[in-house]
């Protein structure tokens, strides 16, 4: 991740300085947007911004819509701008609380409503979660979303004018099932692996935030990429539909924990590279035991299987003597 902005020059003029802050404040949305994958560059943000616009006008507007009122809570609480809020930690839960949403409960004002006060939410569970973490030094990636979401979908059969249009969200497999792995559910499946991290289908989609990834920084999306194959290739090879390998279900997931392992969270070395293989590979395995625990609520795994396994993988760290964290 990219360190805080350098502190403002006593020479610069009152009014260019205005400017630098003002721009400085708007880039926290792109940079939270592009911190659901652990980037802080804005450019990346607005890439992926760009991706979801391209799934779908709702995906970009609720997104946004997401990463602004998380982005406002904190700040409006008084969390460290150089520490988090510069950097868009305090966005990316809000962003995947408001594409999810409404991809589960479709466009509409309660949406809005439910949005922003998921948001809020997420925003205060955010700095809870980070207490209680702070001794074990993990950090809360996308826990507070999880929480949020999942409580919104459990609870929300129960609430008439929540639920009474909420969109239809079945996998992939079942209209299409099956175990025969196709070229096509291959090379899609790739690629759908990267784009569902934002619960995107579409491979397009998936090679647009590749491209973000990439911008970023080449090796950022290598990483990005052999982790959706592994965890496709771990979903193939026990058995798992093909349609929801083709539809990224399965690599997603592994997207986000290889992302984590190598480079963000662990340092780059040959060994850290195979415990980062191992934690992709668990993260696709627990994929299908969180969607079949949550079967009761549509099967909503969301990015449970990620934050699970990688804070487990962190927390053994400490003795593992060939394993380091990254600085």
């Amino acid at each position: 991740m990219s360190s805080a902005p350098a502190p403002p020059d006593p020479s610069e003029p009152t009014v260019d300085r205005q400017r630098r802050r003002v721009l400085d404040h708007l880039l926290t949305i792109p940079k939270g947007i592009a911190q659901v994958d652990f980037q802080a560059n804005h450019w990346t943000g607005l890439v992926f911004l760009a991706a979801l616009f391209v799934g779908g006008w709702q995906f970009g507007v609720f997104g946004l819509l997401g990463t602004v009122a998380a982005t406002l809570t904190a700040h409006m609480f008084g969390v460290s701008w150089r520490d988090r809020i510069s950097l868009g930690l305090e966005g990316f839960c809000g962003t995947l609380i408001g594409v999810s949403l409404v991809l589960y409960l479709d466009a509409r004002w309660m949406t809005v409503l439910l949005v922003v006060g998921g948001a809020i939410a997420g925003s205060v569970l955010t700095s809870a979660l980070r207490v209680v973490l702070a001794p074990y030094d993990l950090p809360t990636f996308t826990a507070p979303f999880c929480v949020i979401t999942s409580v919104m979908v459990i609870g929300g059969p129960s609430f008439g004018r929540v639920w009474a249009e909420h969109a239809g969200t079945a996998p992939p497999s079942a209209t299409a099932p099956g175990t025969a792995m196709t070229w096509t559910y291959f090379w899609k499946g790739i690629f759908n692996g990267v784009g569902q991290v934002f619960f995107q289908d579409q491979w397009y989609v998936g090679l647009i935030f590749l491209a973000g990834l990439v911008i970023a920084g080449w090796v950022t999306g290598l990483v990005a990429l052999v982790s959706s194959l592994i965890g496709l290739l771990t979903g193939w090879a026990l058995g798992a539909q093909a349609a929801d390998l083709g539809a990224g279900l399965y690599g997603y997931n592994s997207v986000l924990t290889g992302l984590a392992l190598f480079g963000t969270f662990v340092a780059v070395t040959s060994v850290s590279a195979v415990y980062a293989v191992i934690g992709t590979v668990s993260a696709a395995g627990v994929t299908a035991g969180i969607g079949t625990l949550f079967e009761v609520v549509g099967g909503h795994t969301l990015t449970w299987p990620f934050v699970l396994v990688t804070w487990v993988f962190l927390a053994a760290v400490p003795l593992l003597n060939k394993i380091e964290r990254a600085g």
